[in-house]
């Protein structure tokens, strides 16, 4: 099942992240449809070919939106996803995170490693300024990973999103260039 890339944006010790492609659909489905324990009610990636091929393709083809696999280098499985959305250049420089671990990578550590890779190839190839996650309250495991990779807490916004058939509460956690190269950061 897994897609073995030839080719990673950024490595570390056991994953890299790149971008989507069109030929991940039938893993990504397939990890997505043995995930929703794992992901409801937070978030629910496409878990059907029509549903990936329209999600990749915002993904791919719209340039305010960059995708990112997590894939165990070990073997190319995909283990998560991370996504920058809402992309402003100028003098703003900035994206919104969104992400998800697949359960068979969850709780191992490989989702901290993939959003450290895509925190510093948004800071350095992308030349993003500033990275912003939006996390409901109850998400613990979200609010951990955020924590884990430097991320701070700036506020709380009630009703900020629609999901799951309602506006939900959330907190924002954001990082930026400068809190990744300050002296004693992990």
């Amino acid at each position: 099942m897994p897609h073995h890339a030839s080719h990673h944006l950024a490595e570390g010790p056991r994953v890299g992240i790149r971008h989507f492609t069109y030929e991940d659909g039938a893993e990504f489905t397939a990890r997505a449809r043995e995930s929703k324990d794992l992901h409801h009610p937070w978030l629910f990636p496409p878990t059907t070919a029509q549903a990936y091929t329209a999600y990749a393709g915002r993904l791919i083809e719209d340039p305010s939106k960059a995708g990112f696999l997590v894939c165990e280098k070990s073997d190319g499985a995909i283990g998560g996803f991370i996504n920058i959305n809402n992309i402003v250049e100028g003098g703003f420089q900035s994206g919104a995170l969104g992400y998800g671990a697949f359960a068979h990578a969850a709780g191992r550590g490989l989702m901290r490693e993939g959003l450290d890779l895509v925190v510093r190839y948004a800071f350095g190839p992308m030349r993003l300024h500033r990275l912003e996650i939006n996390v409901q309250p109850g998400n613990a495991a979200s609010i951990a990973l955020a924590r884990a990779c430097g991320f701070r807490l700036e506020g709380f916004s009630p009703k900020m999103l629609f999901v799951d058939g309602a506006w939900r509460d959330h907190q924002r956690w954001a990082i930026t260039t400068e809190m990744i190269t300050r002296p004693g950061r992990p």
